[in-house]
């Protein structure tokens, strides 16, 4: 799905956000790709390869929490450095996508094939010495290098207080990235570590962090964090709940990955885990067998998806989003920031519990 069909089914505030950070990543690559270049013509293909992942799709969430988070705040308009902040969050985004994909072995992202997975074929097609997926691999984990460090580049001229939270972002992305690895390779999730992954690896970098790295910009105060964290913290891992459903029931027209997919990579999600506390005797070791396979087929990964809805997990979890969406609501009503960005924030919040299965 492009990002133009993803917005259009988008709170409207999403598309001014993405446009100012699609104009900062042009200029960025325009400036960037002659540079590198000159020292040598084939280093114009892992920077076209950048720049097409980024353009590729994504709604621009991360930095439209930071957006409203600084507007909120008492920011006012669109000041390069909130421009530059925007485009540092896209930018580690798309750094953790590319090394997600290559851990969790994905060979499709947003409907195409997946940077590494494109290498891996030229290794192929040009009979390249070593191994294909090696190279693929290499180039890959490289690429989404360049995504992290012009990330710290843009957040280079943010104030002390902004780049700390930036910093325990980056930290806490890759705490819940080894917990998801760790997790994957046990085989048996409990709720509570598989919450700890929807905490760290996604909600806490979707919402919580980019709206105080706004209102940092803004000159927020530390009670006024808190309050940022009492609506970000649930809203965050509501959504990452809902990517959880997404990632087995999801439509693979809109979600551009195969329906089943975090099954068949063996993700320890909230789901899984749940299924595995509901069911009992035989129905249990029938999952959990199904569940430690290696490459499950398309009638195991069905048999599975029955299983998880018909004993209930599916319903539980599409409850619990629903009450987490709840409780975020009632703290932004409490919240201090600009009835304005309440409103903004309110959508984004719908939008992210509505995402269509």
């Amino acid at each position: 799905m492009t990002k133009e069909m993803q917005l259009d089914r988008a709170p409207a505030g999403l598309r001014t956000i993405a446009q100012l950070v699609d104009r900062r990543l042009t200029k960025l690559f325009d400036d960037e790709k002659p540079r590198w270049e000159r020292v040598d013509d084939g280093l114009i293909v892992p920077f076209e390869a950048l720049e097409k992942m980024v353009a590729s799709g994504g709604k621009r969430l991360r930095p439209a929490f930071c957006y409203y988070g600084y507007l909120g705040s008492g920011g006012y308009g669109d000041a390069p450095i909130l421009v530059d902040l925007l485009t540092s969050l896209e930018l580690l985004h798309t750094f953790a996508l590319l090394h997600d994909d290559i851990m969790d072995g994905s060979s499709t992202r947003r409907g195409s094939s997946t940077v590494h997975e494109r290498f891996i074929e030229e290794h192929r097609i040009s009979s390249y010495r070593g191994e294909s997926r090696r190279f693929g691999e290499g180039i890959g984990i490289l690429i989404g290098d360049l995504a992290f460090v012009y990330a710290d580049m843009m957040m280079e001229a943010a104030p002390l207080a902004t780049r700390k939270i930036y910093s325990e972002l980056r930290l806490e992305v890759n705490i819940g990235q080894y917990l998801d690895l760790i997790g994957t390779a046990k085989g048996r999730p409990t709720v509570e570590s598989a919450q700890k992954v929807s905490i760290y690896k996604s909600g806490k970098y979707t919402i919580e962090r980019p709206l105080q790295i706004g209102a940092s910009l803004a000159g927020a105060s530390l009670d006024q964090m808190e309050e940022l964290s009492r609506f970000g913290l649930p809203l965050g891992e509501a959504f990452q709940l809902k990517d959880d459903l997404l990632g087995i029931f999801g439509d693979s027209t809109i979600t551009g990955k195969p329906v089943g997919d975090d099954l068949r990579e063996g993700k320890p999600t909230t789901l899984v885990a749940m299924t595995m506390d509901r069911l009992t005797g035989l129905a249990k070791s029938e999952f959990e067998r199904l569940f430690a396979l290696d490459l499950p087929n398309e009638s195991q990964i069905l048999a599975m998806m029955e299983m998880i809805e018909d004993c209930g997990s599916k319903a539980m979890v599409e409850d619990r989003v629903e009450m987490l969406v709840e409780s975020s609501l009632l703290a932004l009503d409490e919240c201090y920031l600009l009835d304005s960005a309440k409103a903004d924030l309110r959508d984004l919040a719908v939008f992210i519990a509505s995402r269509a299965l």
